[in-house]
């Protein structure tokens, strides 16, 4: 299988170098496990009309070093759950980066991306070409391909789903190698 094409558009710029994803729900509301109650309060400080603006599908861009500090869940969480499909970001902080992947959420790392695009832009994120197009300008940019252990496991819908599709693969690969073990007979 291969990870379904991503495209909306671009719903918030986070141009901060360093940003902590803390800061999407307030470090005080970090603590909050209802998504509901996450979502409103998500994005308060940055645009108030967040929420009522954003639609399923849409994307996040952010810039070097996206996502540093401690990796929470929570305001992602809160993102997916008011429809943000992924996040393309010059670079990512590795400890988001793994957490989110593990998740399975989308996360595109495109050196330039905050030149390539404005807020509300459309883009779509073409993995089988490795570009995102801009749908808006009419202009594409290539993103860096992700390793596809990653990959596999976004298109898994995360970590665990992924590691039920290994194992099963592995006890088929088992399952189908004991038959043809069986089906030789010596002497035959």
């Amino acid at each position: 299988m291969a990870l379904k094409t991503l495209r909306g558009r671009v719903a918030f710029i986070f141009d901060e170098v360093n940003f902590d994803v803390d800061q999407i729900i307030g470090v005080k509301n970090i603590k909050i496990t209802d998504v509901e109650e996450l979502a409103k309060v998500a994005m308060q400080s940055y645009d108030p009309d967040f929420a009522a603006q954003v639609k399923p599908g849409d994307l996040l861009v952010g810039a070097e070093n996206f996502g540093y500090g401690h990796p929470h869940y929570p305001p992602m969480k809160a993102m997916r759950h008011l429809g943000i499909a992924g996040v393309i970001a010059e670079s990512f902080s590795p400890g988001y980066w793994r957490g989110e992947v593990s998740m399975g959420f989308p996360q595109v790392s495109c050196p330039g991306i905050l030149g390539f695009v404005r807020r509300w832009d459309e883009v779509e994120v073409d993995w089988a070409a490795g570009v995102i197009r801009n749908h808006t300008r009419g202009t594409e940019i290539a993103f860096e391909p992700l390793p596809q252990a990653d990959a596999e496991m976004i298109e898994a819908g995360g970590l665990v789903p992924y590691l039920k599709r290994q194992a099963a693969a592995q006890t088929e690969h088992k399952h189908t190698e004991h038959e043809g073990v069986a089906d030789v007979h010596p002497g035959s």
